[in-house]
């Protein structure tokens, strides 16, 4: 059965996820993950890709971005992986596949759901416990978009510069959001939207890109009580 393509519209953000194949490691070394976000930064810029938030942990990747085009998502990470499995394969003395079949990626409403996502990805660090704090791990955008650190990789969403007219105001905007607790409904909307690659929004803006896409952007309805903190706690 032929897969059916990503939704992808041109202008709106993506959450992608990438795994290590069989959830292994694939990043060993800092050079490691430098040499990652180089070659992301250089397919970014190739084909056309804003990348608004990242965070590489051991054995997978989480990314924010916005396509100009509807291929340029698709392109990015095939330069991407094609750089990156050369490299790892080289310099580790292995052969095959590196990841673990295809990249996830979510079509997300950014008037909603964009800093949700942004808080998502860089909270992982401290949902895996390898940190207390997101400044404390190293491979992540919270260092610019909070910090106001230098990082080319990074080009801020409209969404963004709404946090306040001065970058001290939108650091510090941005700052506040990571004082509120995650709630555990939104994390498994956030996860289950992006690994079943449906869209994420509200009822409004899945109507709207079904429309466009004339395509069904989210599941069926099934049964049982779904917004209850058992169910979410098994799936």
């Amino acid at each position: 059965m032929a897969r059916q393509p990503r939704f992808i519209l041109p202008g709106q953000p993506q959450h992608v996820i990438q795994r290590g194949n069989n959830r292994n490691p694939i990043f060993t070394t800092a050079r490691d993950y430098e040499f990652y976000l180089e070659k992301l930064m250089n397919a970014a810029s190739e084909h056309e890709c804003q990348i608004h938030a990242y965070v590489l942990m051991t054995n997978h990747v989480h990314l924010l971005v916005t396509p100009a085009r509807v291929d340029s998502l698709g392109k990015m990470m095939q330069m991407l992986g094609r750089y990156y499995v050369q490299y790892f394969n080289y310099n580790y003395q292995r052969t095959g596949t590196l990841w673990e079949g295809r990249y996830k990626a979510c079509l997300i409403s950014s008037e909603q759901y964009l800093f949700t996502c942004m808080r998502y990805i860089e909270l992982n660090p401290l949902r895996a416990g390898m940190v207390e704090d997101p400044s404390e791990y190293h491979w992540s955008s919270y260092h610019r978009n909070a910090l106001g650190k230098v990082n080319p990789l990074i080009q801020p969403h409209l969404e963004y510069y709404k946090l306040g007219k001065t970058s001290e105001e939108r650091q510090r905007g941005y700052q506040g959001l990571f004082q509120i607790p995650m709630e555990l409904e939104i994390l498994q909307e956030v996860r289950e939207a992006t690994n079943k690659c449906w869209t994420l929004g509200d009822s409004q803006f899945k109507h709207a890109v079904a429309q466009q896409l004339a395509r069904r952007v989210e599941p069926s309805t099934r049964g049982g009580d779904r917004k209850s903190r058992k169910y979410l706690e098994t799936v």
